[in-house]
């Protein structure tokens, strides 16, 4: 597979170096060139174990990689995938409504797919050879240890530290807003000790991108700590999601019509594999992205103008982006916005209307749903509203709907055991981070303070 970048340069550039570079020279998002259609017969054949889906799908979108054979692929997404991701109906008022729970993984939210997949994907794929310089080490030397730098609305920086936590010759270093992360959230990635950083930016998410971008644009500090990013800006984490649409649609029962697909968005990373699966050939209707109040994405495919805002908090704090980074390629996928609105219907809701969701479903059904789940379900019922979006051409008859619930509510404790009156089952492997310390380093929004940070690591 070979990658451009969204900046326009032209260049192209393989596997390797998009997985280790994470941004191109030019400052874009690396990109396929082509996306290989599914051949016939390919996604009917497929199985129900999300490894093995997992591992045809990677094989049949990296088959010119002599470095990763199916065996490797297989190997990969056996040891990265061992946990489930079922499909299954939320009842009550909602019986055309499948739920994909993909909060079943280490870190309970559905970055563990592409955070686990790429950690792995990265220990067959070297990224340095030949003689080391001066600044490296001693020639012919180790490489010196490669630091991986993300930035984290909520859940990537849980899923990150513990994809790459105890690889040889890998750091962690997490940017997060300090004031922006929940409690269970932080102690995810606060509290694995040596080989992982965590630094309490002041500011918004949209500050911790920007100063993890800055950090890939800088020469110097790229060399020197041998950055790479696990943020959904790299491909490597963005590929391996196309695993789980392409398994949800397996679980559909046969001869379903094509879904439709509400995504909880804000860095539109998660939306963008969907899209990606879908022009490959998965049958899906079209999507709907469901955004919190941070609404730049609803506002672009409204009015055709791109004007990002500083992130505003909510209760859906993984999805407080006001500067989505996925936009470029989505654009690259689909065009601007009028040809968007054909695939895509996008609407924002506020946080009131979040908790009174979570409310109705807890009644209704026992289900608990996290708050961004909650607010996938309402951009959803929202298509049954009488007013459609000029231009948009989602067919809203009958149709399975598949609402991806991307986080466990335990990580939203204090918000969401209020609304439901009981007291949200604490996961074993979120308890035991509960009980550890928290190591947190507090820097400004600043490219000074985190060149600091990293030389003091």
């Amino acid at each position: 597979m070979r990658f451009t970048s969204t900046g326009g340069s032209g260049a192209e550039s393989d596997l390797t170096t998009a997985l280790h570079s994470g941004l191109a020279p030019d400052g874009g998002l690396y990109h396929p060139t082509f996306l290989p259609p599914f051949p016939p017969g390919f996604l009917e054949e497929l199985g129900g174990d999300p490894a093995k889906v997992g591992g045809a799908v990677l094989t049949h979108l990296l088959a010119d990689e002599p470095r990763l054979p199916s065996s490797t692929l297989d190997q990969v997404t056996r040891e990265a995938l061992d946990f489930p991701l079922p499909l299954r109906t939320l009842g009550g008022s909602w019986d055309d409504l499948w739920l994909l729970e993909l909060f079943h993984g280490p870190t309970l939210a559905f970055k563990d797919v592409g955070a686990r997949v790429m950690a792995r994907l990265l220990e067959h794929l070297p990224s340095r050879a030949g003689p080391l310089t001066s600044d490296e080490g001693e020639p012919g030397g180790a490489p010196p240890p490669s630091t991986v730098l993300t930035a984290t609305s909520g859940d990537t920086g849980g899923a990150v530290a513990a994809a790459f936590h105890g690889l040889p010759g890998t750091r962690v270093v997490v940017l997060f807003p300090r004031e922006g992360v929940s409690r269970e959230q932080r102690a995810q990635f606060t509290t694995l000790g040596p080989g992982t950083q965590a630094l309490g930016v002041e500011g918004t998410f949209d500050d911790c991108q920007r100063l993890a971008k800055a950090a890939f644009q800088d020469p110097d500090l790229r060399t020197r700590h041998a950055l790479t990013s696990a943020n959904s800006i790299n491909v490597g984490r963005l590929l391996p999601q196309i695993i789980y649409y392409v398994h949800a649609w397996r679980q559909l029962p046969s001869g379903s019509p094509p879904p439709v697909i509400s995504v909880p968005s804000g860095n539109l990373g998660n939306l963008t594999a969907g899209i990606m699966a879908q022009r490959m050939g998965l049958p899906v209707e079209g999507f709907v992205a469901a955004c919190n109040a941070n609404d730049t994405f609803p506002r672009y495919l409204a009015t055709g103008r791109f004007e990002p805002r500083r992130g505003t908090p909510t209760i859906s704090s993984a999805m407080d982006v006001g500067d989505p980074s996925n936009l470029p390629r989505l654009q690259a996928l689909l065009g601007e916005a009028p040809t968007v609105r054909r695939t895509i219907r996008a609407s924002s809701w506020s946080d009131e209307a979040t908790r009174d969701c979570i409310r109705r479903v807890y009644r209704e059904t026992g289900t608990i749903l996290d708050p961004h789940t909650a607010v996938g379900l309402l951009a959803l019922e929202a298509l049954d509203g009488d007013e459609e979006p000029a231009g948009h051409q989602l067919d809203r008859g009958p149709r399975p709907r598949i609402l991806l619930a991307t986080a466990h509510p335990a990580k939203f404790r204090s918000e969401v055991e209020p609304l439901i009156g009981e007291s949200v089952p604490l996961p074993p492997s979120l308890a035991d981070r509960l009980e550890l310390e928290e190591r947190i380093t507090p820097i400004g929004p600043t490219l000074e303070a985190l060149k600091a940070a990293l030389e003091r690591a």
